[in-house]
Formats: structure tokens, sequence, C-alpha cells
């Protein structure tokens, strides 16, 4: 490399998916960047084509990024102790977040560790454990990373690594992180807001999901404009109500990782949980669409979200639709029909459900 490139700010980014490639190649813009895909074929066809051929393989990365499948690589680059100040984004889904960051923890020198910062780009809830991104990143990484936060936002990765414009919000305790962040990433087509509301902004990122897989099942049914715009509107209410009982910012849910993000993936033609519920609508078996090569990020929360609401008193309707199609073998349109027959209710009323 050359000694420009060694003086330019560092950023690992740990996940050579859609979304982990798409970021890489927005860092470029400013910082020397580092990817890191866990299989190795990839990373080499990466590096010699700059190119992902397995998630993007239309798309023209930067001849500057670089791809490496060596993880202690990928986390030096970032995180050694003469460059103790580089940012690192974990582009991984929920499922592998917990392994992630204690590997990450291990690979972090004490000095490197206190100086680094963390951020993660994941949705959802642990399936089992019913934790948000934060909770588990945190546990993980055992208070060796004292800068963390979470990157979210209405996006596609595909439009992304096309320079398409777009904005995201980055959401820490730390103004430092926040400073960081958009240090790292802002500029040209990347528009990046600052918010101190972690829950509100993974709680959003989580449910957007669902509700998503709720819109894809009406527009499958034939259920119309009219129906698609009720379910959006009163898929926010339940997000947003949950949100508040976890701890989150009511108006959170009124931006980019409320109804930004829920808008995006309940109407995008690029969102696969709208596609996977839209055939479901079309009458394909949830299992069949569940069991694909593709994770449907809001099937696998999804009863987390529920027993969540359960345990805070929440009421969660749309969610508990989504689950009794997916999971209990309901029919679409009876889940429809138990939702359209629910008792009224004042619309703005918080104390009363949806």
């Amino acid at each position: 490399m050359s000694a420009t490139s060694i003086e330019r700010p560092r950023v690992t980014v740990l996940g050579a998916g859609s979304w982990g490639t798409a970021l890489a190649a927005l860092a470029c813009d400013h910082n020397d960047t580092l990817l890191w895909a866990r299989d190795a074929s990839l990373a080499g066809a990466i590096d010699a084509s700059h190119s992902n051929p397995r998630y993007l393989a239309d798309v023209p990365l930067p001849t500057t990024l670089h791809c490496t499948s060596q993880f202690d690589e990928a986390v030096g680059h970032a995180g050694r102790e003469r460059n103790a100040h580089g940012l690192i984004i974990l582009a991984i889904p929920v499922a592998g977040l917990a392994e992630t960051c204690r590997r990450l923890a291990r690979a972090l020198g004490r000095q490197a560790a206190e100086g680094v910062t963390v951020i993660w780009t994941c949705k959802g809830f642990d399936p089992l454990t019913e934790q948000l991104p934060h909770e588990i990143a945190r546990a993980a990484l055992s208070s060796k990373v004292h800068r963390t936060g979470v990157l979210s936002g209405p996006s596609f990765a595909r439009e992304v690594a096309q320079g398409l414009p777009f904005a995201l919000t980055v959401a820490s305790a730390e103004t430092e992180t926040i400073h960081r962040v958009t240090r790292a990433l802002h500029g040209c087509n990347a528009r990046i807001y600052a918010s101190a509301d972690i829950i509100g902004v993974e709680v959003g990122g989580a449910l957007k999901n669902i509700m998503a897989i709720a819109c894809g099942i009406g527009d499958g049914l034939a259920l119309g404009t009219n129906a698609r715009a009720a379910l959006i509107t009163r898929g926010l209410a339940e997000m947003q109500r949950l949100g508040v009982a976890l701890g989150g910012r009511a108006e959170t849910f009124m931006g980019l990782t409320g109804l930004g993000d829920l808008v995006l993936t309940a109407t995008g033609p690029l969102s696969r949980n709208r596609q996977a519920g839209l055939a479901i609508g079309q009458g394909v078996d949830p299992r069949q669409v569940l069991s694909g090569h593709t994770v449907i990020e809001g099937a696998r929360c999804a009863r987390a979200a529920l027993a969540l609401g359960k345990k805070l008193g929440v009421d969660l309707p749309i969610t508990q639709a989504v689950c009794r199609v997916l999971f209990d073998g309901m029919a679409p349109r009876q889940a429809v029909s138990e939702l359209l027959s629910r008792q009224a209710h004042a619309e703005i009323d918080r104390t009363a459900p949806a």
C-alpha cells in the first residue's frame, strides 16, 4: 500500500454479504477499507475481480477495496495498537453476532480494544433469548470495547453499492462513536444522522421486517393499496408501542429507522421480507418459503417479538397474525379476517390496542 493509504482512517467490515459489501464500497470514499469474508474463495474473487459474484455480481466495486478471509488480519487492519482509532463494522445477521463479537474480543489487544469503535447493522431479536443486538454485542464483547453503536435505516444494499442517494442513522450512547461513524461514511450520496436512542432504532429495525411480511401477504391476497396503507400505519403504531415499553423513545419511530425503514421494506421490490409475504399470500406454503437459502429476518424474530409483547403487556395483533400464518398453519385469509374483526378503538389512545 502507498503511504497515502496508510495515513487514511482505517475501516474494517466483517461480513461480505450484500450489505457488508455495499458498506465497504461506501467506506472506500474516505477510508483505507478492508472487507472480511468467511469464505476464502469469495474473498479471493472479490479481491481479484473487484465485484462480489455471489451477492452483487453486476455491481463494480472500487479498485481500492480489498478483501481477506483472515479474521485476525481484518481485525488488525482497524484495531491494531498503532492505529487504535479505527472503525469495525459488523455486517452480519443477528444469528452470528454473539460468535463474531466473542471472536473479535479475543482478536483485539487491550489498547486497541479501548480505542477502536465497533458498530453493528443487523436487525432483529435473538429468537432464543429475545435480546436486541446491543444486548447481545455488549455481553459478547465483555466490556472490552467502550465505543459501540448501531447503524440502521432504509437502505437496499444494491442501491447503496450503485452509488444512489440514501440516509442512515447511527445510534450510540457515546458522542465520539457517532462522530467517528459520521466521519467515515457521511458525504456524497450518503447522509448519516445521529441518535442516542439505541433501543428505539433497534426495535424499529426488527419489527419493520415483520410488518413487511404482513404487507406482502396482503399484496399477495390482492387486498389493495388501501389495506397496505392501513397495515403500514397500524404496523408503525405496533412498533412504537413495543419500542416505548422496552425503553425507546416514541419520536424515534417517526424517523428513518421507524417510518422510513418500514415504508421501504413494506413496499420495495428488493425487500426479502415483503417477497416472502407475497409468496405466502399467493398460496406458497410458509414452510417452503422459510426453508429457502435467503434469510427472512422478520420470520426469525417474530415469535421473540410476540413473547416480549406478552411479557410487557403490549398488544401486537399484526405480529401475532404473522406468527399464526408462519408457524401455526393459519390460512392468510383467516388471519386477515381475525384482524378485521377486532373490536374498534380510538386511533390515538396509547392505552388501547391497535
